[in-house]
Formats: structure tokens, C-alpha cells, sequence
């Protein structure tokens, strides 16, 4: 994994978060959110909330859930802000944008609220 910015989930409020919200497949991820990737000038954004507002699943392997970060899902470089939930073997996070592109999203019945903790993330 390369460098990249966005945010981090509190590990407390993950466990809650996987709790409520059961991974599909083997290998639960659900750890952060990319803000951008590979970043020029690495700025730590200022947003520390977001909510949780939908989930995409391709049926075999990826589940991603779908977060509002300051009042939008639309990420800058034009994707859309997410988790990547749970993987199937052999499937790897960053499908999670080619997932939704390809098959939306659905949304959650009422948005969560997650917190969310700002970082640069390093290999």
C-alpha cells in the first residue's frame, strides 16, 4: 500500500460498527477512509465526523459502505468516500471503487454517525 490521506476509525468504534454491521466475507477491513492518494502536499483534512450512509456489495467479494464526509459522498478525485468493509480471499480494498462505479450504492435506512480521527498513512 502507498501513501495516502484520509481518515482512521476509533478501534473501539469499529468493533461496534462490525457488530452492527456483519462482514460478508472472511477478512474484515473496515479500518479508514482515503481522502486522496499518493498525495503532492500532504494536508491533514479537518473533517473528525462523518455518518455512514450506504453499502455496495458485488456479490463476490467486496462490501463497502458508503460515508458523508461534510455534507457529500463525492471524494475529489471524483470517486466516492467509503470503507471497504469485507473482502473475499483473493480480493483487495482498493476494488471497493470499481464496486461502486460499477453498481452504486444502496442506502442505509438512517445514516450512522462514525468519528473519525485525520492521519497520513504510510507503507
Amino acid at each position: 500500500m502507498g501513501t495516502f490521506i484520509g481518515w482512521a476509525l476509533d478501534p473501539g468504534e469499529r468493533e461496534a460498527l462490525l457488530a452492527r454491521f456483519p462482514p460478508r466475507y472472511a477478512n474484515a477491513v473496515a479500518d479508514h477512509v482515503t481522502l486522496a492518494f499518493k498525495p503532492t502536499r500532504p494536508k491533514l483534512p479537518t473533517e473528525t465526523a462523518g455518518e455512514i450512509v450506504g453499502e455496495s456489495d458485488d456479490g463476490r467479494g467486496v462490501q463497502a459502505m458508503v460515508v458523508r464526509i461534510g455534507g457529500t459522498t463525492d471524494r475529489p478525485d471524483g470517486s466516492t468516500y467509503h470503507i471497504t468493509w469485507s473482502l473475499a480471499d483473493g480480493r483487495r480494498a482498493k476494488e471497493s471503487n470499481d464496486v461502486i462505479r460499477a453498481h452504486g450504492w444502496r442506502p442505509l435506512p438512517e445514516p450512522v454517525q462514525v468519528q473519525l480521527e485525520p492521519r497520513l498513512f504510510k507503507p
